[in-house]
């Protein structure tokens, strides 16, 4: 089940809503518990066994750690344990059709035969639930979160569904404290309400939209696609990424807040970044955090020379290209930023020093748009072959020869239109927002509450009348 559906959000949504707040507050986790599991199991029941049983093993494993009368090695033991219990199910899971191709394809290459493997499918938000369940238990083990007080506390927060499917990664310390006990209050529930709803329209009326543009051009020929449709084509991915996810991110924090809580913000207006490092604080902040923290400081850090901080941070977008996806264009495209932020750490810290901010921003924009090539396409032949399209200034000619064949598709899908909205969305700055009041949990004015009811209301009948005639539309993160 996808947030923008309508069995969603007319028959789930309003359901769940109704038995949670019908029910008394000391019944409330367990309403959420449940509504969550249901939401889970809604395509693959199986996998919601496997979310049980994996949460019971590191619940167990929690309270072995916070276990006083144990040393550090008995510690680390069960750390290790509980790291290749999720890892080892995330890399079953996600990663082994993939090795086993490439292990094929190496047997081909020399003459011999395959291996018999059955594909097996991939349980929806494994990679976020399981880096979740690991920053708890490295938490407990440092000290720096207590385990949960029940296991109902702890599948709660590991399977809490505005998060479930593809974050923001939280962490247990954050989430505790309200797990425990949090307000419920109108205002709040309709701050949640128009988060959800501005972050509907941003999946529905612009994401959709601009991807179905995107998936017409990248079905073409790419060998031969004239350079105007190439660029017409990435940048309707870059913005139909953001929006896709950055609404499903608006959405997820929209509903946790109907439900009393609050999560942290995922997205800072990445697309006004002037260097690729300030663009990680901006984008994914949930994940470019959780690196920080449990890969890139135990690795070292910047606390050694120049050369060996510049490697810690190659290797650890590395792991995130690959955690990604089991492609080798994610493990390229990880690579790729990585080796922007190595040589950004050793001139200047990441800034662009003299260079104007306009300058700065448009090749921060251009390296991010190239790297969207890598992570959109499905091999790195067609990687390459597409950034040459980008720059074949021969290839004008091509674009009246294909005119008849998809260039109506393309302006019926309002190409040009929704480009504008999405740069102009993308690039307000941060203090029209807050101007606005946009970005305030609740409006301090009549204008602004008017506001919110009048774009709100807006949104969700043009999403509805939209999702009425479109097929099944997944959110992008959905399949990492």
């Amino acid at each position: 089940m996808v947030f923008s559906s309508l069995i969603f959000l007319y028959v789930f949504l309003p359901v769940f809503l109704t038995s949670y707040y019908l029910a008394p507050i000391r019944w409330r986790n367990h309403v959420a518990l449940i509504g969550s599991l249901l939401f889970y199991a809604w395509g693959e029941p199986v996998f919601a066994g496997v979310l049980i049983l994996s949460s019971l093993c590191d619940y167990g494993l929690s309270h072995c750690l916070a276990n006083p009368g144990k040393g550090p090695a008995y510690r680390r033991g069960v750390l290790t344990v509980g790291l290749i219990l999720n890892l080892g199910l995330l890399g079953y899971f996600k990663y082994a059709n993939f090795f086993v191709g490439q292990t094929n394809g190496l047997l081909a290459w020399l003459g011999q035969g395959s291996l018999v493997w059955t594909q097996i499918a991939l349980p929806i938000g494994i990679s976020f639930f399981t880096f979740q369940k690991i920053s708890y238990l490295v938490d407990v083990y440092r000290g720096t979160a207590k385990p949960a007080r029940s296991f109902t506390d702890f599948l709660l927060f590991v399977a809490l569904f505005p998060q479930l499917i593809a974050g923001p990664i939280i962490r247990y310390h954050d989430v505790a404290e309200q797990i425990r006990e949090r307000a419920h209050t109108a205002d709040k529930f309709l701050s949640g309400l128009w988060r959800f709803t501005l972050g509907l329209g941003k999946k529905v009326l612009i994401a959709n939209q601009l991807g179905a543009v995107a998936d017409l051009l990248f079905k073409q020929e790419i060998a031969t696609l004239p350079m105007p449709y190439a660029w017409t084509a990435i940048l309707c991915y870059t913005f139909q990424i953001y929006f896709d996810f950055a609404g499903y991110s608006d959405m997820a924090i929209g509903l946790g807040r109907m439900m009393g809580f609050e999560f942290a913000e995922n997205f800072n207006h990445p697309y006004t970044a002037r260097s690729v490092t300030d663009f990680w604080r901006r984008w994914h902040c949930s994940l470019s955090t959780f690196m920080r923290d449990y890969l890139y400081i135990p690795l070292g850090g910047n606390r050694g020379r120049a050369w060996r901080t510049g490697l810690n941070l190659w290797l650890v977008f590395l792991a995130s290209g690959f955690w990604h996806g089991a492609s080798w264009n994610f493990v390229a495209w990880g690579a790729y930023h990585g080796t922007f932020l190595s040589l950004e750490k050793g001139f200047r810290h990441g800034r662009l020093a003299h260079i104007p901010a306009v300058l700065s921003w448009a090749f921060t924009f251009l390296v991010i748009c190239c790297g969207w090539v890598i992570f959109r396409t499905e091999t790195i032949a067609d990687a390459g072959h597409f950034l040459q399209r980008m720059i074949a200034f021969d290839s004008w000619s091509g674009v009246t020869d294909r005119v008849g064949l998809f260039w109506p598709d393309v302006i019926s899908h309002r190409a040009t239109g929704m480009l504008v909205l999405a740069a102009i969305v993308s690039f307000i700055p941060d203090t029209v927002w807050t101007r606005w009041g946009w970005d305030q949990a609740c409006p301090t004015t009549r204008w602004q509450s008017a506001g919110r009811i009048a774009l709100g209301t807006i949104c969700l009948l043009l999403a509805t009348a939209s999702l009425a005639n479109q097929s099944y539309n997944p959110f992008i993160y959905f399949r990492f």
